[in-house]
């Protein structure tokens, strides 16, 4: 068993999903690992906005990193913030002075909001990336509607019961519809001075249409299905502003004037740019971030010259066998991890990698509301209920411990059984100035 004196010490920063797969896949190689991250917890993105939709509880998508990794005795877990890194002397440099040693360095960050240069439109217009980001999102719907019950003033209702959500991905796609059906069937009944089915959910995309890294006819599907659920839809569109009580919405192209939306509820899912400790890194090493702060990888996924360092998931820009960036999904960063723990330990031996990393790409899915989903794999496209339940045993199946999965299995059950939404709590609630 790995002592941490004479074992190979692998340092892994980040207990997303990337790091979190290097770990485990780790085990009980003559290996000591240590995993850094700012978060006590693993955090299942993808279903975050169940959470700022009020449909499952924190608790329920996060599990305790020491809990997951508790049987791994070569593992040990050290929350700390990640400030920089000497490689002379093969050190990750923590903000309490710490300085932790390493023969392979794995550094899974991820991302973070991109505002396009923007920055200002952060606290309007929250993103989707941590608990914070999905409990505040969660908040300002909610309030939306308990300020709208005591507004008397037609136009302030109206305002506050719009819904913007900015990019058509899989996120916007999935807030959007999330926000429908709470408005339209969760809280159908909940209030008195207004019908909660009123309120106007709006999503903006700058592109085409919809999802469009799916098929064109399973982003049409899509399309359907969300203005079915009452979404309005603005394509080819780009945000210019956003305000505390309106956003301006200008069509490319032409010279049609900005649409002004008044709301006071903006969701951001435009877009990502990689961790900051990217560009810390990069500089460490020696080599340039591309666009949106990612670090270029080699085919191994190490950076520069250092084969003794690894960059993967969202932080690491990695080209498929066609030259095109892989897209910042947890399978890249799950294969990635297992690439790279199989690779250190190929090295310890004194062997070489096995080739280049290549991601197998099983797919694409994306929800959008009760039973309606699209999903495409191994070429094969479908949608509906199909698309739907097989998006429920994925999402299932990736869930980090098995009492989580009973708890969301048990939740999306009686959600589906009662279009109820049991975590609709306002929490952590600022003062705010009169309107």
């Amino acid at each position: 068993m790995a002592d941490g004196t004479t074992a190979h010490r692998v340092v892994i920063i980040g207990g997303g999903f990337g790091g979190l797969l290097t770990a485990q896949s780790l085990h009980k190689t003559p290996t000591h690992v240590t995993m850094i991250d700012r978060r006590n917890f693993h955090l299942f993105q993808p279903l975050l906005y169940q959470v700022a939709t009020g449909a499952l509880s924190p608790a329920n998508i996060a599990a305790p990193l020491r809990s997951i990794l508790k049987k791994q005795k070569n593992t040990h877990v050290m929350m700390g913030d990640v400030t920089g890194f000497d490689m002379a002397a093969k050190e990750v440099l923590l903000r309490d002075g710490t300085r932790v040693p390493f023969d392979s360095l794995v550094v899974a960050t991820g991302a973070t909001h991109h505002y396009f240069g923007h920055d200002e439109w952060a606290d309007r217009a929250p993103g989707l990336k941590t608990v914070e980001d999905a409990t505040e999102i969660r908040r300002r719907v909610l309030l939306a509607f308990e300020r709208a019950e005591r507004e008397t003033d037609p136009k302030i209702k109206d305002r506050l019961l719009t819904f913007v959500v900015v990019g058509g991905g899989p996120t916007g796609v999935e807030m959007a519809g999330a926000i429908s059906e709470l408005a339209r069937h969760t809280m159908r009944a909940d209030f008195r001075t207004f019908n909660p089915a009123t309120a106007r959910v709006i999503l903006v995309e700058g592109q085409t249409r919809v999802l469009a890294a799916f098929h064109e006819k399973l982003s049409a599907k899509a399309k359907t299905a969300l203005e079915d659920m009452g979404v309005e839809i603005r394509l080819d569109c780009h945000v210019t502003a956003i305000e505390a009580d309106h956003v301006l919405v200008k069509p490319d192209g032409g010279k049609a004037e900005p649409e002004r939306i008044s709301t006071e509820t903006v969701v951001w899912a435009a877009g990502v740019k990689a961790s900051p400790l990217g560009k810390i890194l990069a500089d460490a090493v020696g080599v340039q971030v591309g666009r949106g702060g990612h670090v270029p990888v080699n085919p191994d996924l190490t950076v520069g010259t250092r084969a003794d360092v690894f960059v993967i998931g969202d932080m690491a820009s990695c080209p498929d066998a066609a030259g095109k960036p892989l897209p910042g999904l947890a399978p890249v960063a799950m294969q990635q991890g297992q690439y790279v723990a199989a690779a250190i330990v190929r090295r310890i031996k004194g062997e070489t990698p096995k080739g280049p990393f290549r991601y197998l790409d099983k797919g694409n899915m994306a929800t959008i509301g009760r039973a309606k989903a699209v999903g495409e794999s191994f070429g094969i496209r479908f949608s509906g209920h199909l698309a739907w339940f097989a998006w429920l045993f994925i999402h299932i199946l990736y869930v980090a411990r098995f009492e989580n999965r009973v708890l969301v299995l048990f939740q999306w059950f009686w959600n589906y059984l009662t279009r109820n939404r049991t975590a609709r709590l306002i929490t952590h609630e600022r003062p705010r100035d009169a309107k």
